[in-house]
């Protein structure tokens, strides 16, 4: 069975209305689109990639992150300032 999970993506209007043109002129649906060009740029990275995780420090009781999670604007932050 094929299972999916939904998301929600923040992407610029400009790039979007770009990718539904070449969607629709190839004739493939955009998700489809989508996924094509997400597993090419996947195969394009080596297998040794370091992940990157969100900064963090260890207490008795675990790790405790130093960035607010609930916090979209905090969390992208802390990956531009891994990078």
């Amino acid at each position: 069975m094929l299972i999916c999970m939904r998301t929600t993506l923040n992407l610029p209007d400009a790039l979007v209305a770009e990718a539904k043109a070449l969607a629709a002129a190839e004739g493939v649906t955009f998700t489809s689109l989508l996924e094509d060009a997400l597993r090419d740029r996947l195969q394009q990275q080596p297998d040794d990639v370091p992940v990157q995780s969100l900064p963090t420090y260890g207490t008795p009781g675990g790790r405790v992150f130093l960035v607010d999670i609930e916090d979209k604007d905090a969390v992208w932050g802390a990956f531009d300032d891994v990078s």
